[in-house]
């Protein structure tokens, strides 16, 4: 079905959240605005249920051309501040804008049309779209552009073993003890089976937990990536494109689901318990035989990937479709 309109996207910044609101708007097929805003206070710290003032919540420079009509068929938020904004816009529309908000926005979802959340936000309504992961656009054709930009990774010796690197967050203390322990793992198991590594940090990796990896696993076969100006384009999506099985730091959903999209095995390192929310995660992604420890030596080869960009896609067609319908085709 073909969809009318336009899309907003509105997002506060953070590289997650735009990555899963980009993600959906991209396969939604429509023409769509990135909108990266910001709030003030009270605003900012009652988002989104402090609705009164909303158009005052934006700091001056970011008021011109921003939540102004012509309005959009569609508007996609994701994280907490987007929000305040996503859901303003249903307001501000007449409910003309079909309103989609991603995680859970800490208030009755029925303020949106739809929200989509991982069922570890534990946020439920009729209109709850719930999935294990987070959105991504991790499929075979992504992986495929992943393997053609890093050729060079096909010489690395197998197995290749992908890292991932997050960085520290509340409960998960991501240090260079931390980075001893996983670096001493990883050069351990090249020694014992051969093969390479193929590292890569994030922009919340800590230098000094990358300064760590750099030193533990010189002279290990492959290669790691700091972000450094030097070093070039991430190799991220050919590190996943390239990898026979994949190793993730415990503190981010969306490295995790990206990971568990590729298909092969998936393990993580957590030598401290985890906070109550990202366990409930990392037990659902176990349960569904997608993550492993890595200490765990009985590894199946290939494993079913995690994708649901697509199915959350369908439905939401469907919806949107319905709701311009109802609106006389046009959103």
């Amino acid at each position: 079905m073909k969809l009318h309109g336009n899309a907003w996207v509105i997002t506060d910044g953070n590289a997650g959240n735009d990555r899963q609101a980009l993600a959906l708007a991209e396969s939604l097929g429509l023409p769509f605005r990135h909108m990266v805003l910001s709030a003030r206070p009270p605003w900012s710290w009652l988002s989104p249920r402090l609705i009164f003032g909303g158009r005052l919540a934006l700091p001056a420079a970011e008021r011109q051309g921003s939540l102004e009509p012509p309005w959009p068929a569609v508007a996609i938020g994701c994280g907490r501040l987007s929000a305040l904004y996503t859901r303003m816009l249903r307001d501000l529309s007449e409910h003309s804008t079909y309103t989609i908000q991603i995680l859970d926005p800490r208030m009755n979802p029925s303020a949106w049309d739809t929200v989509i959340a991982p069922r570890h936000d534990r946020c439920q309504g009729q209109n709850v779209l719930q999935t294990v992961g987070s959105l991504n656009l991790v499929d075979d054709a992504w992986l495929q552009e992943g393997r053609e930009v890093c050729p060079e990774f096909a010489e690395y010796p197998q197995p290749r073993i992908g890292v991932l690197v997050g960085g520290p967050r509340k409960g998960i203390p991501l240090d260079a003890d931390y980075a001893t322990q996983l670096a001493d793992r990883l050069r351990d198991d090249i020694q014992r089976e051969g093969g390479s590594v193929m590292l890569v940090t994030s922009r919340r990796t800590p230098p000094q937990v990358l300064a760590v990896l750099r030193e533990r696993l010189a002279g290990v076969p492959g290669m790691v990536w700091g972000g450094d100006d030097h070093e070039g384009i991430n190799p991220y999506p050919g590190v996943l494109g390239w990898s026979d099985r994949l190793v993730v730091t415990p503190d981010s959903v969306n490295m995790l689901s990206e990971a568990c999209a590729v298909g092969c095995p998936v393990q993580t390192f957590a030598p401290q318990p985890l906070p109550d929310k990202i366990f409930r995660f990392h037990r659902a992604l176990r349960e569904a035989g997608l993550l492993y420890d890595l200490a765990d030596d009985d590894l199946p080869k290939r494993q079913v990937p995690l994708r649901e960009l697509a199915p959350v896609v369908e439905v939401l067609r469907g919806r949107i479709d319905e709701h311009q319908w109802k609106r006389g085709g046009v959103g």
